[in-house]
């Protein structure tokens, strides 16, 4: 019996719909390949970069590593069912870091930045941080605002790569500026009378006048400042910045985030662990 046209265009477009289901699996498992997430599931480790900076990241006494953003990662990581491996990059060279593939993920206290942004992905923010300053008594004890600290006979010593830079060129435009690798140089700077102040995220600044009372002061109590902080990950995988945003979710709504922030930025407990 010969089969009506009705038939055979019944058969053809079964057929094509069978071709197009099993084109699309296999671009999904194309994709999963691809996809960090998938990859760091598959290799049971996730590779966080990050640079030190107080209390975010830090070294104990030990040579471990702890801090707000060790917290945040080996909870990321136990979530998912991987250990953590943490990878220490100068801050100057950490998106050139990720994007050649030293690490999965950068968890350092990065600010989402619009030039930052057309290199790397960001997720939702997990955190927010803020500018601030801390300064010599020598130096700069008449200097009590910001705007005071905004002239040409005014020495800032700053990070070089972090939104300091840009902080301190919006808001202090006539100071002069030294870049140092590491915040420690900065302190010092300051410490040794050859700089006025440091400007550096909170509570950076907070904790270096309760450490040094008589040769460091804070002129501006408040940040002047406010940046969201988010993960930043390789551009072109949508499917690792949808579980990573899912993660930061969960563990804002119960309540897990704020503690260890405040643990990290409104305790000392830790101290005795650094010192």
């Amino acid at each position: 019996m010969r089969k009506t046209v009705p038939t055979l265009l019944l058969c053809s477009l079964v057929l094509v719909l069978a071709c197009t289901a099993g084109a699309a699996a296999a671009t999904r498992a194309d994709l999963a390949k691809e996809s960090t997430l998938e990859q760091v599931l598959q290799r049971g480790v996730l590779k966080v970069g990050f640079s030190t900076f107080v209390p975010w990241a830090m070294q104990d006494k030990k040579g471990d590593y702890i801090g707000f953003e060790i917290d945040v990662a080996r909870r990321l990581a136990q979530d998912m069912g991987v250990k953590a491996q943490f990878e220490p990059t100068q801050w100057s060279g950490i998106i050139p870091a990720l994007l050649s593939g030293k690490f999965d993920v950068i968890i350092g206290g990065m600010s989402i930045q619009p030039q930052r942004g057309l290199k790397v992905n960001f997720t939702i923010p997990y955190e927010y941080s803020g500018m601030s300053l801390v300064a010599s008594r020598k130096l700069a004890g008449r200097l009590r605002s910001l705007a005071d600290f905004n002239g040409p006979g005014v020495i800032l010593a700053i990070r070089q790569g972090t939104t300091a830079v840009d902080a301190a060129r919006k808001h202090l435009p006539k100071a002069q500026v030294k870049y140092f690798d590491n915040e420690a140089q900065t302190i010092q700077e300051v410490l040794n009378g050859r700089a006025h102040a440091v400007v550096a995220s909170e509570p950076f600044p907070a904790f270096q006048a309760l450490k040094h009372p008589d040769k460091l002061f804070l002129p501006v109590k408040k940040p002047f400042t406010s940046e969201p902080i988010a993960f930043a990950v390789r551009k072109g995988d949508p499917d690792f910045v949808n579980f990573l945003d899912g993660w930061i979710r969960v563990v804002t709504d119960e309540g897990w985030l704020e503690e260890r922030h405040s643990y990290w930025f409104r305790t000392d407990a830790w101290q005795g662990m650094v010192e």
